[in-house]
């Protein structure tokens, strides 16, 4: 049987890092619900194989369902019937399945039928069901909305709408619209307080919306009269029973064509006002955002993983002038180079995901009792670094699942280009991830914060002083000359002083920190598992190359340069 986690060792390599028996500690809180709840945990070794043996329900439901099932999803595509989005038959399976397996609403606490699962684990999860179509992780993943509602709504709604969750409810973010779509302080739906009906009445449009006929939907809206800006949305939750939202149409799309992207128009739509006005965009969405990014990193390297197999197994069988393609150097060097990506952008994604799930958990010990002095400087500096690493991770993973699914295709040759092979629809499935959740410029935009703080800098000289092999000095010497020349790069560029000089290097500075990040994760990762050392010898040589010839670009570079470029 097909097991898309245990025929990767990778993933439980995870489950195994230094920093998960304090997370897990955190999240269960000391255990405190062992005596209520049959299946929390007693300790830590308990937890772990508690996650393990979850994980591979999910592998074998994505290995002997969800994969299998992708192509006709692919084909069949969702339809709208009387204002209802139907599933292709392959998504209701699938969704039922992960359903019927008790693992919709992971993450969330046991009382309200969850696992209270740890980051780690239910990202884990994502990477394995965007293995096996990313179109499909797109409704698997919208439960982040849940997490959302966790986190900030009240008790009533949180009672009321969290234990549909693990009965299999579905979840939308209705943010975009046709006026609003990277400029979320544009939004204009609008939600007005209805007196005689006691409830905020929603009326507007929104677009692009994954999932948007879902059964939970939280929609972002205008509440304050005569705004313009962030100041005046707040965050509504939306129930689909009250059938006061009509769904224009569902969107013909290049890739992830089981997920139903909808266009929804909301009139006089009873909803229900999560956490404070005012606060919907500020406070509440972003932390949203930053979940579904966080999302995206794992599809794509769920993705990234996908694509490389079938590479590898196209280059293994197919023979010319006499041999398997694979012999030939131009072909493994590619398929080198995309395992090391792919081991590169898992570093990174787990790495994010524990930063996370230490934050998140000392949030929720806060709501219970006052914390100690060191738990809230542990707080604030997870909190620093998930700010930090989340868009670093949604641009690199997202830029590289697309390169690893272009050179797939590419080893495919004329093959791969026909709808004869999965890797067709994994490329196409692969592109969308470099633009929603925020494209890759707009996470450059929030990434170049992290170097002109020197909060990259700063990450980078921690990891610096981690103890290593012998036989990785070498190595570690080689990123702490990255790290020189990295750092007397941004100090050219923001000597400057120039705004626009700053915004247009920024990617080039940004990709040289995650070089760098990634270069010394992977070597850690060595130093924990002897598998990963060649991975870190060339991506570490290959990152080098790359940030050399950055900084030569940019030290050449003068402010009166920047004129060329203009239109």
């Amino acid at each position: 049987m097909a097991n898309f986690y245990t025929d990767n060792p990778n993933l439980k390599f995870q489950l195994s890092h230094p920093l998960m028996e304090k997370i897990v500690r955190l999240k269960e809180n000391n255990y405190i619900d062992k005596d209520k709840y049959d299946y929390a945990p007693v300790d830590f070794e308990d937890a772990i194989d508690s996650y393990d043996k979850t994980l591979e329900i999910v592998g074998e439901i994505c290995g002997e369902i969800i994969g299998p099932n992708a192509e006709s999803v692919d084909h069949d595509g969702p339809t709208l019937v009387n204002n209802e989005v139907v599933y292709a038959k392959g998504t209701k399976e699938n969704q039922d399945a992960l359903s019927n397996a008790g693992l919709i609403g992971m993450s969330l606490p046991r009382q309200y039928g969850g696992l209270n699962f740890a980051m780690v684990p239910y990202v884990l999860a994502a990477e394995l069901v965007s293995r096996a179509d990313a179109g499909f992780a797109n409704i698997w993943g919208l439960q982040d909305c849940a997490e959302t509602l966790h986190e900030f709504a009240s008790e009533e709604i949180k009672n009321d709408f969290l234990p549909r969750f693990n009965k299999g409810a579905t979840a939308a973010m209705d943010l975009t619209e046709p006026d609003a779509g990277s400029d979320l302080q544009a939004v204009q739906l609008k939600a007005s307080w209805d007196e005689k009906k006691n409830t905020w009445i929603l009326n507007g449009v929104k677009r692009f919306i994954t999932n948007g006929d879902a059964d939970v939907s939280l929609v972002l809206a205008r509440s304050e009269e005569g705004t313009s800006d962030a100041r005046g949305l707040s965050l509504f939750v939306y129930d689909r029973t009250s059938n006061a939202m009509t769904i224009r149409r569902i969107e013909n799309k290049l890739g992830i064509k089981g997920s139903p992207t909808c266009e929804l128009v909301f009139h006089n739509a009873p909803a229900q006002l999560v956490g404070d006005r005012k606060m919907g965009l500020i406070k509440y969405v972003m932390a949203l955002m930053n979940s579904a990014r966080l999302g995206v990193g794992a599809q794509s390297v769920g993705l990234s993983e996908a694509a490389y197999r079938e590479g590898l197994k196209y280059a293994q069988e197919r023979e010319q002038f006499g041999k398997p393609i694979i012999k030939y150097p131009a072909v493994y060097e590619m398929l080198t180079w995309m395992k090391v990506r792919i081991d590169g952008i898992r570093t990174l994604l787990y790495e994010t995901s524990r930063y996370v799930d230490m934050y998140k958990a000392y949030g929720f010990i806060a709501e219970e009792r006052k914390l100690e002095a060191e738990e809230r400087q542990e707080l604030k500096h997870y909190q620093k670094l998930s700010d930090i690493f989340t868009p670093l991770l949604k641009l690199i993973s997202s830029e590289y699942s697309n390169q690893i699914a272009y050179d797939s295709l590419q080893i495919h040759g004329g093959t791969g280009f026909m709808k004869d092979f999965p890797i067709e629809r994994i490329y196409r499935d692969a592109r969308i991830t470099t633009i929603y959740e925020g494209t890759s410029q707009l996470q450059v935009v929030a990434a170049i914060r992290g170097v002109t703080s020197g909060a990259y800098l700063k990450v980078m000289q921690d990891y610096s002083q981690k103890p290593l092999r012998a036989d990785l000095d070498l190595h570690r010497r080689l990123l702490l000359g990255m790290m020189s020349e990295y750092e007397a790069t941004v100090k050219k560029v923001v000597d400057f002083n120039d705004t626009e000089l700053l915004d247009f290097h920024a990617r080039r500075l940004v990709e040289m920190a995650g070089n760098i990040i990634i270069g010394f994760l992977l070597l850690l990762d060595a130093e924990r598992d002897e598998v990963y050392t060649d991975s870190a010898v060339i991506f570490i040589s290959r990152g080098a190359a790359d940030n050399l010839h950055k900084a030569a670009y940019i030290n050449k570079f003068e402010l009166h340069d920047l004129v060329t470029f203009k239109v």
